[in-house]
């Protein structure tokens, strides 16, 4: 096929998943969505390959194939079909690909008879049921605890909505406006998805669109191929992070195999699941492999099913990262992925040297509050909170950002304040926060609110409070994170990385999360360049003080 025409379809479906994300974003009701952007769409070939992808959240984008084929598969077990005009939704983790927060929803894209295309999108809805406000973390040991679990069934049929359907979910959240609103969005966000595949096979042919899509994914799979030779790797690198539970710390354990063209990821020996929503599902583990291995062998690369092909993702089954159903999963999307994500890092940084940036925060800090209202409804927020990343080769890490497996912003203190009863009272970096190195890491940031009603829940579902991000080459590790609840009689409390308590009228949550870990020795640090630190703010006199001594032997 002309390779002009293959670059302006490849692009087209770019765009078109681009242009969906807005339509999903506008037309949302949550602050989740609409405000954070916790969404995710992309256009998909007929058979579940993923072919373009917007720039939105990692986690979603690396299982969206997988959720697809999934859902695929078990409409053909139970003898449904993809019709023109049918939009199918699932939110079940095992068929999904991430956990119940994120709902599918895939619609069949059909030109002259024939299915060309499906379309879909992610979306994270801010209270889906279960034991805990959110939906996220909480005491629960099985999957049906977490919320509402959603087999792939039709929400549209050859064009008519199912309104009982709707009217069944809006029953079994605490947020049915948020719901309803966020699921008529990304209706809306699939329509504008078709028509623009529509467009092309109205441009060139329906025929010539697949045709496209194959010789887009066979390029990625060569372009994949050619970087792993071009690096002249071979053999194998191994690495070991570790995930805090209420079991203790458990390993994740991922050995990498170059083979000229190829290459193997193995999580063989990491621990077997736990009774504790810290368990990925094979699709966060695909996803994070995937993102951690693109920003270091080529961060421009396209990325589509084509990459993949060239890439092997072997996780044991009844794993940390691969768990058997019903083990709960909803912590395992925002935290283990992120763990998943570094100890790939950390491998990579012993095949590839002074190509890899030290570990950064690795946590998403996930903040779910909730409670009932005067008037007996019920209301839900959610929010990840930025951090540091890790220091670089070339450079300092970053403060206060959102690190690998989410790419949210930060939802507005303003818009928290109207929608729910909290009063915000710190938000800040947290300077000093960064490992030392000759590059230092990114902070992170102190985020404190006060609950103005009483019998609020709060849970937390975080990481790195007993572990710290990694160093490298004589870089020091990040600070910890701390998760606090000061009482107005002046009392602290200290919680767990993953917790949940309720919270009194007048209770300040405080959130501090890590820094980014150091690159390099810490003594390469200019003089020029500490100075600067403190005059920025980025770290206090205290830690100019031990670098000095430690590094120059005087104060």
């Amino acid at each position: 096929m002309d390779k002009v025409t293959v670059e302006v379809i490849r692009n087209a479906a770019i765009y078109a998943s681009e242009e969906m994300g807005v339509v999903l974003r506008n037309t949302a009701y949550s602050p989740n969505i609409k405000d954070r952007l916790d969404h995710s769409c992309a256009i998909l070939a007929p058979d579940g390959d993923l072919v373009a992808q917007a720039e939105h959240i990692p986690v979603h984008l690396g299982s969206m194939s997988v959720g697809v084929k999934n859902t695929v598969s078990f409409l053909e077990g139970v003898g449904e079909e993809l019709n023109p005009g049918d939009v199918v939704l699932v939110n079940d983790p095992y068929i999904a690909g991430t956990h119940l927060n994120d709902l599918l929803l895939m619609k069949p894209v059909y030109h002259d008879g024939r299915m060309i295309s499906i379309v879909s999108n992610k979306a994270h809805h801010v209270d889906v049921g279960g034991s805990t406000p959110g939906s996220i973390g909480g005491r629960v040991e099985e999957l049906i605890q977490e919320g509402t679990i959603i087999p792939p069934v039709k929400i549209v049929e050859k064009g008519r909505f199912n309104w009982s359907l709707l009217r069944l979910l809006e029953a079994n959240v605490r947020t049915p406006g948020y719901f309803h609103g966020d699921l008529k969005a990304q209706l809306a966000a699939l329509n504008i998805g078709e028509r623009r595949v529509l467009e092309l096979a109205s441009k060139y042919s329906g025929r010539q669109v697949m045709e496209a899509w194959d010789e887009i994914l066979g390029y990625t799979e060569n372009y994949t191929r050619n970087i792993l030779r071009s690096l002249g790797v071979r053999g194998s690198f191994e690495a070991e992070d570790y995930m805090e539970t209420p079991d203790g710390i458990l390993g994740i354990r991922v050995k990498l195999t170059f083979s000229g063209d190829g290459l193997r990821v193995d999580f063989t020996g990491t621990h077997s699941q736990i009774r504790y929503p810290l368990n990925a599902v094979y699709g966060v583990t695909v996803s994070a492999t995937s993102f951690a291995l693109k920003t270091i062998l080529d961060p421009v690369m396209p990325m589509n099913q084509g990459f993949l092909r060239a890439v092997e993702i072997h996780a044991p089954e009844g794993s940390l990262v691969n768990p058997v159903k019903p083990a709960p999963v909803s912590g395992g999307n925002v935290e283990t992925s992120q763990r998943i994500a570094d100890v790939v890092y950390r491998a990579l940084a012993e095949a590839l040297p002074g190509k890899v940036p030290a570990a950064s925060c690795g946590t998403m800090s996930n903040i779910t509050v909730g409670g009932v209202n005067p008037d007996g409804t019920q209301w839900a927020f959610y929010e990840t909170v930025a951090c540091g990343s890790g220091g670089r080769p070339c450079c300092d890490g970053v403060d206060a950002v959102q690190t690998n497996m989410t790419n949210t912003l930060n939802t507005p203190i303003e818009l928290l304040e109207k929608e729910y009863p909290l009063l915000f009272t710190e938000y800040a970096v947290r300077s000093g926060s960064g490992g030392h190195g000759r590059y230092r890491g990114g902070n992170g940031v102190i985020r404190a609110f006060k609950v103005l009603q009483g019998g609020t829940r709060l849970t937390v579902t975080g990481e790195r409070v007993k572990t710290r991000p990694w160093g490298l080459e004589g870089g020091l590790e990040g600070m910890p994170a701390e998760y606090l609840v000061a009482k107005e009689n002046g009392r602290i409390l200290r919680l767990d990385s993953k917790d949940s308590i309720i919270l009194d009228e007048g209770d300040t949550v405080i959130i501090k999360t890590p820094g980014g870990g150091g690159y390099g020795d810490p003594c390469g640090r200019s003089d020029a360049e500490l100075k600067e630190d403190i005059e920025e703010a980025r770290v206090d006199g205290e830690w100019l003080r031990i670098q000095m001594e430690s590094c120059r032997g005087n104060i």
